[in-house]
């Protein structure tokens, strides 16, 4: 059966994988223009530690969700999928293909899959998990949350206090694990038919050493000043997302004057390291997505994008 729905193309991948490089030769060869997949990349200054595009790299090619909250605002995956879609619906009505770029697949999941119908959120119990966090320590509560959740705490890390109060607040509201609705949410048919790609080396040792070179080039570039301009606001803390985000948490302690340079270095190097784990990880489970190293299968990326784009 012919399926009519307009195309769209998602370019997934780890942190340093390659996506931007590919992301503005493919925007700029189907004459479109990308949508950002990367809850740091949201964020207003925060620009240098994100990676994100460039002045140039963005006249080049237009982005959209870039730079649309400011550091202490919330920003959900709910809210992306609200605003990425009318991008697609107006990409698409004026007859180009929407190109999705980014390594977060929580937002790529509310976007193409939906999310599931879990519990809102419950402020006196969010109050009760802070009070305990402050008294227990964050270990502790994510001790808590793989002894009722072992599959969320396996997925989330000990040191992301956002993730672990959702999770014990929809155990605590519901009984039910955050996992086990997670795995309930079923698959709606999407109103784009989109191609899903993750770009990611074969060999690891190569993408480990990307991230090392770019870390240190983000040190070179200023990502201390610009890390020091994000403290002048009274309004930022570690515990807010944008601040949590890997590279400038370990700024952060670093400026409180908690670790030499050296050791700042290399915490932000192994924190990256693990957030690409972390997001290969995640893409493994998405089972309709293809594999290709956009280092030694370029030709075979090109290919799918052609054989996409051209077949009825």
């Amino acid at each position: 059966m012919h399926d009519s729905r307009p195309l769209a193309i998602a370019l997934m991948g780890p942190t340093a994988s390659g996506k931007t490089a590919l992301a503005l030769d493919w925007a700029e060869r189907l004459g479109t223009e990308v949508i950002s997949v990367d809850s740091a990349l949201v964020y207003r200054g925060l620009d240098i530690g994100a990676a994100k595009p460039t002045r140039a790299e963005q006249a080049r090619v237009r982005h959209h969700l870039i730079d649309v909250r400011d550091p202490h605002d919330s920003y959900s995956a709910a809210d992306f999928a609200a605003e990425a879609l009318p991008v697609m619906r107006t990409l698409a009505g004026q007859g180009r293909v929407p190109l999705l770029v980014g390594g977060t697949g929580l937002y790529f999941r509310a976007l193409l899959d939906g999310l599931s119908d879990m519990p809102e959120a419950d402020p006196a119990i969010r109050a009760t998990l802070a009070a305990e966090a402050q008294s227990r320590g964050w270990d502790a509560l994510h001790a808590e949350l793989a002894a009722v959740d072992p599959v969320a705490a396996a997925r989330i890390h000990a040191s992301d206090p956002q993730r672990i109060t959702r999770a014990l607040e929809v155990f605590r509201v519901s009984g039910r694990p955050i996992s086990a609705w997670q795995q309930a949410t079923q698959r709606r048919a999407f109103e784009f038919r989109v191609l899903r790609l993750v770009l990611a080396p074969t060999d690891r040792r190569l993408l480990h050493e990307r991230i090392e070179r770019r870390f240190d080039a983000m040190l070179a570039d200023g990502f201390l000043d610009e890390v020091r301009a994000l403290r002048r606001d009274p309004r930022l803390h570690t515990d807010l997302p944008a601040i949590r985000a890997v590279g400038y948490r370990q700024a952060w302690v670093h400026l409180d004057g908690d670790t030499d340079a050296a050791t700042f270095r290399a915490q932000g190097i192994a924190a990256t390291r693990q957030l690409a784990k972390r997001q290969l990880t995640w893409l493994r489970s998405e089972h309709d997505a293809r594999w290709l190293d956009p280092q030694t299968q370029r030709h075979e990326l090109d290919a799918a994008l052609v054989q996409f784009v051209t077949r009825p």
